[in-house]
């Protein structure tokens, strides 16, 4: 890409009053805050370490021309009341709110009509393309939707830098995330939609949640509960892929190859049948998950970063984290995986006011406001001197996820992957009420998984 002058850039974007994008295809995420169902989110995610050294395998936006003032030009060039839309998470209302005004505060010479929203980072995607013009100016969104957001148009691409280097200063995985054929065309906000394991450290020793398998005889001769959002594909995952069963996303950005149904897929599957079977392991939705967890009935679950508040308040000093464990499959050991995911800021090219869009969307994910999102959540920074910091690094959960990421993959599918893995979640979790042969069942859910995209 050819480095632009951004002081010509910016006074293009108000005049014309947008940008254009081009690219991919996508999928949902489990929510973000509810996983990812909130699965997430994505991520998805974890604090990740300073830098990379190598170079991003991206283009990075053009800097300021010497001896230009993009922001002094992007004001110069605004007539009139600036208003903005802009879409964060029900969770993220108060943070945001505070932000926004922050905002406002440091361009006084600037009149703003700044209205904000509550739209989830996990269904933001659904609701933008329901009216892409009619979207917000500014909307947080989880990664895996990035392809198909920015084949609708959704997305401007981030061109140019006003107050801080995008590509640089986040971590290089946040990065590529933000990414569609090496171009940027988000900004990075988290680093941390991913899963681990959460556990009462007075009920497991850190030996016994090495294996799921041992966690499950543990918490049973103490009455109590594992919790896992089987039913969601987001989470099924963990099993399959750490088995090498593998799901990819084809290049069309649109289907999918699954083979979970390969050899050793029945395995996966009545080793899930085998871990439910003792009720001890049980099928959980986030919200669930929450209010079991505080009255003290469930004493692990695998979970995100949004979920660390309830359990450290719930277990107090024996709150801990980890990476997730190993399962039991054909007689062999397997490391459970997960997904990888970040949560994004983007700008709507059908804005009217582009430039001023690019400048919130850069506030909104500078070091200041994650490390104030980190502080108001617990929600790990991608930005790489808020991710340094002490408080970040002695974080359980975003170390629990941290170790993870070795273990973890990006989450990149196509739409059709969720409802067949859902529903495949719900019958192993239920034991299988039905007694399909499990070569057949894994086989439907391929198939359903791999259909093309009508």
């Amino acid at each position: 890409m050819k480095k632009k002058v951004l002081a010509t850039l910016l006074a293009t974007a108000m005049t014309v009053g947008c940008l254009t994008g081009c690219g991919g295809g996508a999928a949902e995420t489990p929510a973000a805050e509810a996983p990812a169902a909130e699965a997430p989110a994505a991520e998805e995610p974890a604090a990740e370490a300073p830098a990379a050294e190598e170079a991003p395998a991206v283009e990075a936006p053009a800097a300021a021309a010497e001896g230009t003032d993009p922001i002094a030009n992007l004001i110069a060039a605004t007539t009139g009341t600036v208003t903005l839309k802009v879409w964060a998470s029900e969770e993220d209302q108060d943070l945001t709110t505070k932000l926004l005004d922050e905002f406002k505060a440091a361009y006084p010479d600037v009149t703003f009509d700044i209205t904000l929203g509550a739209e989830s980072e996990s269904t933001a995607k659904d609701t933008v393309l329901t009216d892409v013009e009619a979207a917000a100016d500014v909307y947080a969104f989880a990664d895996d939707q990035i392809n198909e957001l920015v084949k609708a148009g959704a997305l401007q691409e981030v061109a140019a830098n006003y107050t801080f280097d995008v590509v640089n200063e986040n971590a290089t995985g946040a990065v590529e995330a933000a990414a569609v054929d090496g171009k940027v065309y988000a900004y990075p906000m988290t680093a941390d939609n991913g899963y681990f394991m959460f556990y009462d450290s007075s009920v497991f020793s850190e030996s016994d949640v090495q294996s799921l398998d041992k966690m499950v005889e543990v918490a049973g001769a103490a009455g109590k509960k594992i919790a896992m959002d089987i039913s969601n594909g987001w989470y099924i995952y963990a099993f399959f892929q750490g088995a090498g069963l593998e799901l990819t996303l084809n290049d069309d950005g649109l289907t999918n190859t699954c083979t979970w149904n390969a050899a050793g897929g029945t395995d996966v599957a009545q080793a899930i049948l085998d871990l439910t079977a003792s009720n001890v392991l049980v099928d959980m939705n986030d919200e669930d998950m929450a209010t079991q967890i505080a009255e003290g009935n469930v004493a692990a679950c695998v979970n995100g970063t949004w979920r660390a508040e309830t359990a450290a308040e719930a277990w107090g000093d024996n709150y801990a984290a980890t990476k997730l464990p190993t399962f039991k499959a054909g007689g062999k050991d397997y490391q459970m995986s997960s997904y990888s995911g970040y949560k994004l800021v983007g700008v709507n090219p059908h804005s009217a006011n582009v430039g001023w869009s690019m400048l919130l969307a850069e506030f909104l994910t500078n070091e200041a406001a994650q490390t104030a999102r980190f502080e108001a959540r617990g929600l790990g920074p991608s930005n790489l001197a808020a991710a340094s910091s002490d408080a970040v690094m002695a974080n359980p959960a975003i170390s629990a996820l941290a170790a993870q990421a070795a273990y973890a993959t990006p989450q990149r599918v196509g739409a059709n992957f969720w409802s067949p893995a859902e529903t495949l979640g719900q019958i192993l979790a239920s034991g299988n009420p039905d007694g399909t042969d499990l070569q057949e069942l894994l086989d439907t859910t391929v198939e359903g998984i791999t259909a093309p995209v009508e």
